[in-house]
């Protein structure tokens, strides 16, 4: 069954308030003229930053029923792009579904989500970094903050990164692991407070970096929001650099928008604030090549 407009299969969670996950994926995507099937693998009442007591619905056995039917479909994508997985089980799940609709065209992206600020979220444990480790290896581009790139290279201990030289290093080496193209967020500025994005493309032997401006807040779902914005502007045909630009450029946008407000900051940014401005031209390219 083809589509005139191009296709991806989000495979994330869905939580009822606080942004993120599918709330972020959906109206992004869309944003960008790509049609989003959803195979949400939980349910969630919240996110899990900054609330307790949320309800979780494991949706496991659903997701093997939903990808059957899709089968029968005969469905094609444009996209494959994973996020939040709850079990080693679902990684299997999602290794398998992207051997089945993969095709030599098929853009797969893969945000291994396991942890941030050098941890592990509490729904995580060692078994999940191994089986993301493997997962990685059916991508084409993944998306890994900084604590989430140390946890795949089983690196021990507090994050410290000496400089640029050593973030290549990290970059190249998880392209060892399988991807093409490695987009390492979060990582810390070398001088200074702020953040840039550092990315590795494999099959051009180029590591690009965008530095992203420093606003005293942390909005949870931002990575969510990078990522799908990531995956529509390389499913349009931007170049790698041009596709970071536009994801930094908009979460930061996000985030002015929301920051200046009284505004508990575990509710998330005001995406549909924003939500316009997608498919603007990139106002100021900022990525360098290093």
């Amino acid at each position: 069954m083809h589509s005139v407009i191009q296709r991806v299969a989000a495979i994330h969670d869905l939580s009822g308030f606080g942004g993120g996950s599918l709330s972020a994926v959906i109206p992004i995507l869309s944003a960008l003229g790509i049609q989003v099937c959803s195979l949400p693998t939980a349910i969630l009442s919240t996110h899990t930053g900054g609330f307790s007591n949320f309800h979780f619905r494991d949706l496991t056995s659903d997701m093997r029923h939903i990808i059957d039917h899709w089968r029968q479909l005969s469905l094609s994508f444009a996209g494959i792009y994973s996020g939040f997985l709850g079990s080693p089980e679902q990684i299997d799940i999602v290794t398998d579904f992207i051997k089945t609709f993969r095709t030599d065209s098929t853009l797969v992206v893969v945000d291994p989500v396991l942890g941030d600020d050098g941890k592990l979220y509490d729904t995580m444990d060692r078994s999940m970094v191994d089986g993301m480790r493997s997962l990685v290896a059916s991508a084409d581009v993944i998306t890994p903050n900084i604590t989430e790139a140390a946890l795949l290279l089983s690196k021990a201990g507090p994050l410290a990164i000496s400089g640029t030289e050593e973030i290549k290093a990290w970059a190249r080496a998880l392209s060892d692991l399988g991807p093409r193209c490695v987009i390492i967020t979060s990582v810390p500025a070398e001088h200074g407070k702020g953040t840039s994005v550092v990315a590795f493309d494999k099959d051009a032997n180029r590591f690009w970096k965008v530095a992203c401006p420093y606003i005293p807040a942390c909005y949870p779902g931002t990575g969510d929001i990078f990522a799908s914005v990531i995956t529509g502007s390389l499913l349009q045909g931007d170049s790698l650099p041009l596709s970071l630009d536009r994801a930094v450029q908009f979460v930061s946008m996000a985030i002015r928008a929301t920051f200046g407000h009284n505004f508990p900051e575990r509710e998330g940014v005001f995406l549909e604030r924003v939500l316009p401005s997608l498919n603007a031209p990139v106002s100021m390219s900022s990525f360098e090549l290093i």
